[in-house]
Formats: C-alpha cells, structure tokens, sequence
C-alpha cells in the first residue's frame, strides 16, 4: 500500500462500511456500534498474520481515519508494529483473544501526545518481554489525553510497565494486565480517571498506580479489580510491591476489589488526602494490607476483609502530618509476626495501627501475634477513639502509648477474649509500663479514659 493507494480508496471513507462482505460484518457481530461502522484495515493494507512489520500501513490508515473521526477494525489475526504514534483521535477495535499487536523490538510500541481521544477495544498488546526503547515506559505509553476509553483488551509480555498515562481523563475496564517487568497501570496527574473491573497480575513492582507530580486532587475510582501476585523486584521498604497505590493524589476511591499476594501492601495510600478505601478483600499481603501513610488528612477505611499480611490496618506518621481518619467495620485476622524486613516499630503483628485524630470503631480482629490495635507511638498520639470493637486470640488486646506527651485517647465498650498479657496495655514505645488497664483501670494516665470494656 502507498499513501496515494490510500487516499484515492478513502474518497468514500463514510461508507465503507456498508461495502464490507458479509463474512466480515458477520465476524464483527457483538462489538457494537462503533464495530459496525468501522474501516476494514485488511482493505487498506494492513496484512493480518503477514509476518512483516505493519507499522507503515496501520499509521498510515489511522491518520486518515483520525481526520475523518472513523474507528478502524483491525480483524482477527497477529500484527508486528513497532514505535507506533498514535494520531490525536484513534479509534481502534479487534475481535477479544484473537486481534494481536506483537511488539516488533527496537523502538516503543504504542504511544502517543496530547490527544483529543483514545479508544482501544478487543486488542491484546503482547511485548513479547522485549525492551522498550525510545524513552517508553509501557507498552502503551500516552502523555495527555481528553477522552480515555479501554475495554476489553490484554496488556502482556512488557519490558516495562503495561499502560502508562499522563494527564488522563476516562475509563480502563474489563482489560488484563499480567507478566510486566514494572506496573501493570501507572497514571500520573489523572483527571479523575475509572478503573473498574480489570484484571491484574505478576508484575515486578506494583499493580495499579495512582500518582501525582505534586499533591492535588486527581478523583481517580479504582473498583472491582482482581490484583494477584505483585512482586517488588527493586526492593524497598514499600515504595514497590504494592497491589493499589496512590501518591500525593486526592480524593481517590478504592472499592469492591479482591487483592492477594502482594509484596508489600494491598492499598497503600502516601501522602493521600481524602483517600476512601471500603470493602475490598486483601489476602495474604508481605507487610501492612491496608495503609494511610505520610503527610495525609482524611481517610476512610472501612468494611474491608484482610486475612494475611504482616500489619492489619496502618494509619500512621502523625510526625509527618498523618491524621483524620476514620476505621469501622473492618474484619482483620491471621496476621504474622514475619515481614520483608526487620521492623523498627517492635516487631509486626498489629491488626490496627493509629495516632491522631482517629475513631476505630465497629472491627473484628483474631489472630494477631502482637496485639489488636495499637495507640500511638511515644509521643505521637492524639485524639484517638477505639470503641466497640471486638479483639481475640491477641497477645494483647489494645496498646496505648503513655509516653509524655501523648495526647487524648479512649479506650471504651470493647470486648477481649484470649489476650493474654492484658486486654489494655500502656506502653513506653515498645516497652509495657503498665498492668491491665481493663482491670485497674486508667485514672492514673491523665490523658487516657478507660470504660466499659469486657474481658473474658
């Protein structure tokens, strides 16, 4: 195919539609409205199974189709591409788990700037675990864009991450993303971004990213994704290995997903204002499940199922500006005392971990080897209310730090079985200094209330 082949067989660009075979409108059946009224790339030279790189021709005709507002149909069937730029408005379909791009090595693959609209439907992008050159970083690697839409597609086989955007407003739904060397989705700066229903898995160093250049709002929605097995090949202290991770960006929602197996943390919020994160199921995290962490104000955690990890709960770094949260409704059990490195704070095994200006209230937490809440740390405490939970099978039942300067903590209405060591501790850092607090009560500690506890 040559350019003026092109232009001359799109005169009629609008219509082709209505001159496709019958085979071929057939094979399209289900892919909706956008299928149906799409160019035919076969028509126009884009070779399926040839062998040979396509990048020329699949440019070439999304370019033309960009200028007309068209979608193009890419049929079933295996195509080399490699360094493709897409134009500011793509459109681009195939038949789900049987239209491939395979990454033809020694450039980028897809990628793009500043678009107007970017819609990918039914496409796998397979890597082929080749590098990716040209200062890519997925395999589908976009720097603005206005209109976001990727449905149904697989990601696999990256050198690098497997999507990456800046800048970008939409959705990702119902896509795979599985065997990339660093993150399977990293956005930085969205625009309130929807990431629902995707499925997430064996990535070298984090699952899906939510980050931002400095703080702000970002809006992002992260639900009903399935995140298995990430991996924190560069190490760390939990900077990788994070099933869900947003950084520096505002009013992020994390809800309704199954996360399990992951390095570090299933949600892990740095520096995230307003973060909510309900009723997800975290199983078997390597270090803290669920953590607000850093220079963040205002958090909400609740209704979420961890089982397995090294942590609970963590919301911490009063002395970085870490406060506001809210903790209820959460089930938290079978911690473990081991995790990715040796802990600074007296071991792990806490089910949940609070400082400032806090309510745990409402949760459920058996089976931890170090205690089931934990107030403070030193002189990090203040204005922290744990009532009406239930904790059992703990070495100790709650906590509290009585390090001078601690500020206002209650501890009330609870209910303890099988804490040996006491069912209220307080404790000088990681020292306990005290006896049973359930039992002789707190009026001693000036800024602490104890009332209405049950032991057994």
């Amino acid at each position: 195919m040559n350019r003026r082949h092109l232009l001359k067989a799109s005169a009629g660009f609008a219509v082709l539609g209505l001159a496709m075979p019958r085979a071929f409108a057939a094979g399209r059946a289900g892919l909706g409205l956008a299928a149906a009224s799409a160019v035919n790339a076969g028509e126009f030279g884009v070779a399926p199974n040839a062998g040979s790189d396509q990048t020329a021709a699949l440019k070439a005709l999304l370019d033309r189709a960009s200028g007309e507002d068209l979608p193009v149909f890419l049929p079933p069937g295996h195509y080399v591409v490699a360094g493709l730029d897409l134009p500011r408005r793509t459109r681009l379909l195939g038949v789900p788990g049987a239209t491939r791009l395979i990454h033809g090595g020694n450039a980028a693959f897809l990628s793009g700037r500043d678009l107007e609209l970017l819609s990918l439907e039914g496409l796998a992008l397979d890597g082929v675990r080749v590098p990716l050159a040209g200062g890519a970083r997925a395999l589908l690697d976009v720097r603005g864009i206005a209109a976001l839409a990727i449905d149904r597609c697989t990601v696999t086989g990256s050198g690098g991450s497997g999507i990456a955007l800046e800048r970008a407003a939409g959705r990702i739904e119902r896509t795979g993303i599985a065997n990339v060397a660093e993150y399977g989705l990293y956005t930085l700066d969205g625009r309130g971004l929807d990431i629902s229903g995707n499925r997430v898995a064996d990535c070298g160093n984090g699952g899906i990213l939510v980050h931002r250049s400095a703080p702000g709002e970002d809006g992002t929605s992260v639900s009903g994704n399935r995140i298995a097995r990430i991996r924190a090949d560069r190490g760390g202290t939990g900077q990788y290995g994070n099933g869900i991770n947003a950084y520096r960006a505002d009013n992020v929602r994390v809800s309704g997903n199954e996360i399990s197996d992951c390095a570090f943390s299933a949600i892990r919020g740095n520096s995230a204002g307003n973060i909510r994160v309900s009723a997800n199921t975290c199983l078997r995290s390597g270090e803290t499940a669920i953590y607000a962490e850093f220079a963040f104000q205002g958090a909400v955690i609740a209704d979420n199922i961890v089982d397995g990890g090294a942590h609970g709960i963590s919301m911490a770094n009063f002395d970085k500006g870490g406060r506001l949260c809210v903790c209820s409704g959460n089930l938290i059990r079978n911690l473990s005392a081991r995790g990715p490195y040796p802990s600074p704070l007296a071991g792990f095994g806490v089910g949940i971990n609070v400082e400032a200006d806090s309510a745990v209230t409402g949760n459920v937490i058996e089976n931890v080897p170090l205690c089931g809440i934990r107030m403070g740390w030193g002189p990090f405490l203040r204005n922290v209310a744990a009532t009406g939970n239930v904790v059992r099978k703990a070495p100790v039942g709650v906590v509290v730090s009585v390090v001078e300067g601690s500020g206002s903590a209650v501890v009330s209405n609870n209910i303890f079985e099988d804490t040996p060591a006491g069912a209220i501790v307080g404790y000088r850092w990681a020292e306990a200094v005290t006896g049973d607090l359930a039992v002789a009560g707190g009026e001693a500690i000036h800024h602490l209330t104890v009332a209405g506890n049950r032991t057994s």
